[in-house]
Protein backbone atom coordinates (compact mmCIF):
# COMPACT_ATOMS: atom_id res chain seq x y z
CA UNK A 1 0.00 0.00 0.00
CA UNK A 2 2.95 2.30 -0.30
CA UNK A 3 2.72 3.15 -3.48
CA UNK A 4 -0.75 4.55 -2.80
CA UNK A 5 -0.23 7.08 -0.67
CA UNK A 6 2.04 8.62 -3.71
CA UNK A 7 -1.68 8.53 -5.96
CA UNK A 8 -4.60 9.85 -4.27
CA UNK A 9 -7.19 7.01 -4.10
CA UNK A 10 -10.04 9.64 -3.37
CA UNK A 11 -9.05 11.48 -6.46
CA UNK A 12 -9.39 8.05 -8.60
CA UNK A 13 -12.41 7.92 -7.77
CA UNK A 14 -13.46 11.62 -7.50
CA UNK A 15 -14.30 11.30 -4.27
CA UNK A 16 -13.20 12.96 -1.23
CA UNK A 17 -12.17 11.51 2.50
CA UNK A 18 -15.22 12.38 3.97
CA UNK A 19 -17.15 10.07 1.38
CA UNK A 20 -19.18 7.54 2.94
CA UNK A 21 -18.79 3.91 1.52
CA UNK A 22 -22.14 3.82 -0.19
CA UNK A 23 -20.57 6.81 -1.92
CA UNK A 24 -17.54 5.75 -3.04
CA UNK A 25 -19.34 2.68 -4.03
CA UNK A 26 -21.18 4.80 -6.66
CA UNK A 27 -18.67 6.67 -7.70
CA UNK A 28 -16.84 3.26 -8.58
CA UNK A 29 -19.53 1.81 -10.13
CA UNK A 30 -19.72 5.09 -12.48
CA UNK A 31 -16.55 4.79 -13.38
CA UNK A 32 -16.15 1.36 -13.60
CA UNK A 33 -18.56 1.29 -16.26
CA UNK A 34 -17.24 4.12 -18.31
CA UNK A 35 -13.55 2.77 -18.33
CA UNK A 36 -14.34 -1.13 -18.41
CA UNK A 37 -12.43 -2.70 -21.06
CA UNK A 38 -15.69 -4.82 -22.59
CA UNK A 39 -17.50 -1.09 -23.04
CA UNK A 40 -14.31 0.84 -25.12
CA UNK A 41 -15.64 -1.33 -28.12
CA UNK A 42 -13.56 -0.31 -31.50
CA UNK A 43 -11.19 1.73 -30.46
CA UNK A 44 -7.01 1.71 -31.04
CA UNK A 45 -4.74 -0.11 -28.97
CA UNK A 46 -3.31 2.41 -27.19
CA UNK A 47 -6.39 3.98 -26.38
CA UNK A 48 -7.84 -0.12 -25.22
CA UNK A 49 -4.38 0.17 -22.89
CA UNK A 50 -4.73 3.10 -21.69
CA UNK A 51 -8.49 2.62 -20.75
CA UNK A 52 -7.66 -0.72 -18.96
CA UNK A 53 -4.76 1.16 -17.15
CA UNK A 54 -7.48 3.61 -16.01
CA UNK A 55 -9.88 0.76 -15.01
CA UNK A 56 -7.14 -1.10 -13.08
CA UNK A 57 -6.33 1.92 -11.23
CA UNK A 58 -10.43 2.89 -10.28
CA UNK A 59 -10.60 -0.94 -9.16
CA UNK A 60 -7.37 -0.69 -6.98
CA UNK A 61 -8.36 2.29 -5.46
CA UNK A 62 -11.57 0.95 -4.63
CA UNK A 63 -10.64 -2.62 -3.15
CA UNK A 64 -8.40 -0.14 -0.55
CA UNK A 65 -10.89 2.40 0.02
CA UNK A 66 -14.30 -0.14 0.25
CA UNK A 67 -12.59 -2.11 3.54
CA UNK A 68 -13.12 -0.22 6.60
CA UNK A 69 -10.00 -1.71 7.88
CA UNK A 70 -7.50 -0.90 4.43
CA UNK A 71 -9.15 2.64 4.34
CA UNK A 72 -8.25 3.27 8.16
CA UNK A 73 -4.69 2.72 7.56
CA UNK A 74 -4.72 4.21 3.72
CA UNK A 75 -5.94 7.31 5.27
CA UNK A 76 -3.17 7.30 8.46
CA UNK A 77 -0.52 7.37 5.55
CA UNK A 78 -1.78 10.47 4.02
CA UNK A 79 -1.98 12.04 7.07
CA UNK A 80 1.74 10.97 8.16
CA UNK A 81 2.66 12.13 4.71
CA UNK A 82 0.71 15.46 5.13
CA UNK A 83 2.61 16.02 8.22
CA UNK A 84 5.57 15.63 7.14
CA UNK A 85 4.84 17.71 4.05
CA UNK A 86 5.24 21.31 5.41
CA UNK A 87 7.12 23.03 1.75
CA UNK A 88 6.01 22.74 -1.47
CA UNK A 89 7.14 19.54 -3.37
CA UNK A 90 7.95 19.51 -6.77
CA UNK A 91 8.39 16.18 -7.77
CA UNK A 92 9.74 12.93 -7.06
CA UNK A 93 13.25 12.05 -7.88
CA UNK A 94 15.24 8.38 -7.41
CA UNK A 95 18.48 8.46 -5.86
CA UNK A 96 20.14 7.08 -9.21
CA UNK A 97 18.87 9.88 -11.31
CA UNK A 98 21.09 12.50 -9.12
CA UNK A 99 24.39 13.26 -9.93
CA UNK A 100 27.23 12.20 -7.34
CA UNK A 101 30.09 14.49 -7.33
CA UNK A 102 33.14 13.06 -6.32
CA UNK A 103 35.15 16.55 -5.20
CA UNK A 104 32.22 17.62 -3.14
CA UNK A 105 31.24 13.91 -1.91
CA UNK A 106 27.37 14.92 -2.49
CA UNK A 107 24.24 14.06 -4.47
CA UNK A 108 23.00 17.13 -6.56
CA UNK A 109 19.94 17.80 -8.43
CA UNK A 110 18.84 20.75 -10.16
CA UNK A 111 16.22 22.70 -9.64
CA UNK A 112 13.39 24.50 -11.76
CA UNK A 113 14.46 27.64 -10.25
CA UNK A 114 18.74 27.15 -10.99
CA UNK A 115 19.46 26.24 -8.14
CA UNK A 116 20.24 22.56 -6.65
CA UNK A 117 18.84 19.96 -4.39
CA UNK A 118 21.94 18.91 -2.31
CA UNK A 119 22.58 15.80 0.32
CA UNK A 120 25.71 14.63 1.33
CA UNK A 121 26.01 10.93 1.66
CA UNK A 122 26.21 10.85 5.57
CA UNK A 123 22.54 12.19 5.42
CA UNK A 124 21.07 8.56 4.02
CA UNK A 125 19.76 6.71 6.91
CA UNK A 126 21.81 3.75 5.88
CA UNK A 127 25.21 5.25 6.14
CA UNK A 128 26.19 3.43 9.26
CA UNK A 129 23.86 0.75 8.90
CA UNK A 130 24.84 -3.26 7.83
CA UNK A 131 22.95 -4.87 4.91
CA UNK A 132 20.15 -5.97 5.82
CA UNK A 133 19.65 -2.05 7.49
CA UNK A 134 20.21 -0.97 3.72
CA UNK A 135 17.87 -3.67 2.36
CA UNK A 136 15.19 -2.45 4.75
CA UNK A 137 15.88 1.39 3.76
CA UNK A 138 15.19 0.47 0.27
CA UNK A 139 12.29 2.25 -0.97
CA UNK A 140 11.88 4.63 1.44
CA UNK A 141 12.42 8.34 0.59
CA UNK A 142 13.66 11.54 2.46
CA UNK A 143 12.67 15.18 1.63
CA UNK A 144 15.56 17.63 0.30
CA UNK A 145 15.17 21.53 0.17
CA UNK A 146 16.48 23.54 -2.75
CA UNK A 147 19.42 25.72 -2.04
CA UNK A 148 17.88 28.83 -3.82
CA UNK A 149 14.30 28.53 -3.24
CA UNK A 150 11.28 27.25 -1.53
CA UNK A 151 10.64 24.15 -3.18
CA UNK A 152 11.76 20.42 -2.32
CA UNK A 153 11.86 16.86 -3.77
CA UNK A 154 11.05 14.03 -2.67
CA UNK A 155 14.27 11.68 -2.76
CA UNK A 156 13.31 7.39 -3.26
CA UNK A 157 15.99 6.06 -1.93
CA UNK A 158 18.19 2.74 -2.80
CA UNK A 159 21.65 1.33 -2.33
CA UNK A 160 23.28 2.66 -5.14
CA UNK A 161 26.69 3.13 -4.02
Amino acid sequence: MCEAVEKDLYAVLGASPSDSVQQLRYRYQKLALECHPDRLGDVCDSEAESGRRKFLEIDAAWKILCEHKTRNQYDEQRRAQELQQAWPIDSIVSLEDMTWDNDECVYTYCCRCGGQFIFSEEELPWRQGNDDEKKRNEGQHMVVCCDTCSLSIYVKLSCVR
